[in-house]
């Protein structure tokens, strides 16, 4: 049984296909706002799978040459600041 804070308690089975992937019932989706290509985050409890709405966001670990270029470009542009 499915279990959410606010919403209606819901018993839903579904089909696991050959690739290990299952399609969320249409409701379920639209309840939480997922929308096509939008992530979920799974996590395993005590008590089952629980699966959520994720996001993920890009990062970029700068080396110390992208950071002398950063500084160079800041340098070209420091003529150009409001004073």
């Amino acid at each position: 049984m499915l279990h959410f804070c606010n919403t209606v308690k819901m018993n839903k089975v579904v089909e696991i296909n050959e690739r290990g992937a299952l399609t969320l019932p249409k409701e379920l989706r639209e309840q939480f706002g997922w929308l096509k290509g939008g992530q979920a985050v799974i996590r395993v409890t005590d008590e089952g799978i629980l699966i959520s709405p994720g996001a993920a966001f890009p990062i970029e670990i700068y080396t110390e040459d992208r950071l002398k270029e950063f500084a160079k470009d800041e340098a070209k542009l420091a003529k150009y600041k409001l004073r």
